[in-house]
């Protein structure tokens, strides 16, 4: 897809369930519709908690990314 532009980064590597869920939902609540949000992690979880988050609050997972073990979730609010 090329590179994405994100308008926030978050980055919560490191961190562990659930904290990088918690506060991707509070960046979200953050941002204007349409804006993206980058989320950094390398929590394993985060694989399969960020994108049942973003279908259980109706955003947008644009892409998801993954090398040596850290993750990078690009997120647009609706």
């Amino acid at each position: 897809m090329g590179d994405i532009k994100a308008d926030v980064v978050l980055d919560t590597k490191g961190m562990n369930c659930p904290m990088p869920v918690l506060k991707t939902k509070k960046a979200i609540d953050s941002l204007q519709a349409g804006q993206i949000l980058e989320v950094i992690s390398t929590d394993a979880g985060s694989k399969s908690d960020i994108p049942a988050l973003l279908k259980r609050l109706g955003h947008e997972l644009v892409e998801t990314r993954e090398d040596g073990g850290v993750i990078e979730f690009y997120i647009r609010k609706k």
